[in-house]
This record gives structure tokens, C-alpha cells and sequence, in this order.
């Protein structure tokens, strides 16, 4: 899944887009590079940032979704927003996918409105919300704890009839570096919620911090990462570098034919 950001504040300098024509190259070129997904943004969700207009939010996501989805019909077109109102007029225009961080917490009408879509959902964990998530979070069992939320809410979206959901830990959203490593550590836990896992902790903290290096310069340990994560179970890599992230499953997928 490669990442396109229509806005100025995401973390990832290279993965911003300030035009149409910008969004358009890069989705071109994620989509060459080996991209099956892509995830279009217009807000920022790092740490510290604000809760977004959702009216501003369609005003940025609109004129890229629709280039987007004319020039690229073949690749599945996801939607990255927490607003219901976004998602309702995203998949009017053409959306296949939405990519919800904040696991219908941020809006109370967002579980009606994916029921009611009925397109894939990608339910994602998060504690607290961008601008202070990431001050103290805390939990007694990181593994167990996010586990159990994502059980509630896949239980309770299948129940009204939602079947088709991706589950999403949410590396960076409410965890220190210890609990994101503790996840990626048990991510095969998350199978027993018989959904795909989509992991995204391309360039994150959880890379930068224990290498002391910067986000531009975390292509090397996300990799790492990737690797381990695709073994422990992931099944959609949300990536900044898709041609890396590409070869990564390429090759374990080669290898695990050697396997006795």
C-alpha cells in the first residue's frame, strides 16, 4: 500500500503532494513500483497533529481522489480519514477502501456510515488521539489490551453486518517504541481475529529512535522491519517505499519455496 499525503504536515517530506499533478506522479510511480494499494490522505495524523475539518479535508482529497481513480482504474483506491462524512464522499467518487485510524473513535457516525458503504474497512487501534497520543501512553499488556479492543469492534461490525475488515494494530498511535515492538513481536496473535493485518510503521519512530536517525534516513531499518513483520504474519505492508517494501516480499516469498 503506497502513500500519498495531500497535505503539507505528514512526517515523511517525500510523501507530501501540494498539487494534483504532484499526487498524480507519485501514485504513478507507486503504482510501477509494485503498489496494489493506494492510500490517499489529505490530513495529517503524526504526532501532535490537530483533529481536521472534515469540509476542508474533501475539499483537499477530492480533486487527487478523482485524478487518482481516472488515471489508475486498475489499482484499489484507499481512503485515509477518521471523518464519516469524507468516507461517504470518497466512495461516491470512486473510493474502494477506507483506512480509518482512529477505529470509529473520532466520529460516532463512522461504524454506521462503513455499514452502510459496505466497502472494506480497515479498523485500526489507537489510544487517545494525534495531538497527545504519544504524551504517556500506558497499558499493562500492550499485546492483550489492543488485542481485545479490535476484537470488540470486529465483533460488533460483523454482527451489523460488515464482513469484509482489515485489522490494523496501529504501530506509532498511542504506543512508546517498547509497545511497538512488543506488537510486532505477537503480531501473529492478530490472526485469530480472521482478518488481514495491515501493519504500517514505515519510517516511524519505532525506527528513527532506536537508530538515532532521522525519518529521511529510515528506509534501511523499515525494511528490517517489514521483513519481520510479513514473517510474523502481516499481509498489507502501508509503506512510504514501495519498490523496497516490494522487493522484501518478493524475496521471502522466493525463499519460503525452499523451506523443507
Amino acid at each position: 500500500m503506497g502513500i500519498v499525503n495531500v497535505n503539507s504536515d505528514s512526517f515523511v517530506a517525500a510523501s507530501r503532494s501540494s498539487t494534483v499533478s504532484e499526487a498524480l506522479k507519485l501514485a504513478g510511480k507507486h503504482r510501477d513500483d509494485g503498489a496494489f494499494f493506494l492510500d490517499l490522505g489529505a490530513t495529517s495524523t503524526r504526532p501532535g497533529a490537530k483533529i481536521s475539518d472534515p469540509n476542508e479535508e474533501w475539499d483537499a482529497l477530492f480533486p487527487v481522489l478523482k485524478a487518482v481513480r481516472s488515471e489508475f482504474p486498475e489499482v484499489i483506491v484507499s481512503v485515509d480519514t477518521y471523518h464519516a462524512s469524507v468516507m461517504s464522499n470518497a466512495v461516491s467518487e470512486g473510493a474502494d477502501l477506507i483506512n480509518d485510524i482512529s477505529g470509529g473513535r473520532f466520529d460516532p457516525q463512522v461504524f454506521e456510515t462503513v455499514i452502510r458503504l459496505s466497502v472494506p474497512y480497515v479498523l485500526s487501534h489507537i489510544q487517545g488521539k494525534p495531538g497527545t497520543m504519544q504524551v504517556a501512553p500506558h497499558y499493562t499488556d500492550v499485546v492483550a489490551e489492543v488485542l481485545f479492543e479490535l476484537a470488540a469492534a470486529t465483533r460488533e461490525l460483523r454482527h451489523a453486518g460488515l464482513s469484509n475488515l482489515v485489522v490494523d494494530p496501529g504501530f506509532g498511535f498511542g504506543k512508546t517504541v517498547d509497545h511497538n515492538y512488543k506488537l510486532l513481536n505477537h503480531l501473529s496473535e492478530f490472526k485469530q481475529l480472521n482478518a488481514p493485518v495491515l501493519v504500517g510503521l514505515s519510517r516511524k519512530s519505532m525506527v528513527t529512535n532506536v537508530l538515532n536517525v532521522s525519518a529521511k534516513d529510515a528506509l534501511n531499518g523499515t525494511t528490517a522491519l517489514h521483513v519481520l513483520a510479513i514473517q510474523n504474519g502481516a499481509n498489507i505492508l502501508r509503506v512510504h517505499d514501495v519498490k523496497e517494501a516490494d522487493e522484501a516480499i518478493r524475496l521471502i516469498s522466493y525463499a519460503s519455496g525452499f523451506r523443507s
